[in-house]
Formats: structure tokens, C-alpha cells, sequence
């Protein structure tokens, strides 16, 4: 673990992005795209205007990525929202944790106060136990929102944590 480094996303890393990605999109159990999802549009969930992506990357090897972003434009911009995905082949061996606590500092140097995860699958119980692990509260309950490749309908979970304590926010409209 010492040896994996995290850091910025560079479209050189995208074949190998685009590699965890359609494992993940393939397994229908805890992203939302559809299997047939073009590698265009891959691409531009990761680098779109606006998003800030990682890789954690051991050599030259990529085991994992985020993307931290707004969760809403405008007066909603100081929450942020993030999505990970981490290759099969080091799934359960901290990449994710690395990846979550990396991003949660990422997420305060930018300034935002709190994070929102709008879509966790209740199924992927990795994922729940992580985001609660490292601070996240399940806010709400999105009844039977993810249609699961072998479970059927199930929940989907929002989970959010303040970044920082609110009594030293800045005023709302500053």
C-alpha cells in the first residue's frame, strides 16, 4: 500500500480507466450506465469541464480512480459529489479507502464543506461500510432506484458528511 500513489488523471490513463470501467459497467451492480456505454461517453463522465479526476496507480499500473465534482451548480456548488470505481483485480485490499480518503482532502483544499453521494446501491455493501467508515451518514433511502443485473429492483442509498464544522462557514451569500 505504501508504494500506491494517487494523482491526477491524465488521458493517457484512459485505457486503462476504460478497462475498470466496463468491468464495472459489465457486473450491473453498482453503476447505473448501461453495458452498451461508448468509451466517448466514458471519457467524458471522467474529463468533462468542470471534474476533477484521480487515478491511484502502483507503477504504472492504474488499480482505481474518482472524480470529484459539484453536486449542484450554483448556490448548491459548496457540496461536492464523487464517484470511484476501483479495478476488480485489487478490489479488498484498501484501494478504495486510499481513493475515499484521498478525495474527502481533495474535496476540503477545493473548498467545498460537505459531500453527497446522490446513488449507492444498497447491495454494494463494500462501498456503504467504506463511506460510513470514513464519515458518510445514509441521509435517505431511494426505494428499489437500481435496477441489479441479478437482484432485480433494489434501494439505492444518499449519503452525505459535512466537510467542515458549519458554525465557521463562510455566510451564505459571501
Amino acid at each position: 500500500m505504501k508504494d500506491i500513489q494517487i494523482r491526477p488523471a491524465t488521458s493517457a490513463d484512459f485505457d486503462a480507466m476504460w478497462t475498470i470501467f466496463t468491468a464495472h459497467i459489465a457486473s450491473g451492480e453498482s453503476y447505473p450506465f448501461e453495458p452498451e456505454a461508448s468509451r466517448e461517453a466514458a471519457q467524458a463522465y471522467w474529463f468533462a469541464p468542470g471534474v476533477t479526476s484521480c487515478v491511484s496507480v502502483l507503477g504504472e499500473r492504474v488499480l482505481g480512480m474518482y472524480r470529484i465534482m459539484p453536486n449542484q451548480i450554483g448556490r448548491g456548488r459548496h457540496v461536492a459529489n464523487a464517484s470511484f470505481m476501483v479495478s476488480p483485480t485489487a478490489q479488498g485490499v484498501g484501494v478504495g479507502r486510499l481513493l475515499g480518503e484521498h478525495c474527502i482532502e481533495e474535496a476540503r483544499r477545493q473548498g467545498y464543506l460537505a459531500m453527497q453521494f446522490n446513488y449507492i446501491v444498497s447491495t454494494n455493501t463494500a462501498a456503504v461500510m467504506l463511506w460510513k467508515k470514513l464519515g458518510f451518514s445514509i441521509v435517505g433511502t431511494l426505494p428499489k432506484a437500481f435496477r441489479h443485473k441479478r437482484l432485480g429492483y433494489v434501494d439505492a442509498y444518499v449519503m452525505y458528511q459535512l466537510l467542515q464544522d458549519p458554525d465557521h462557514w463562510p455566510t451564505a451569500d459571501a
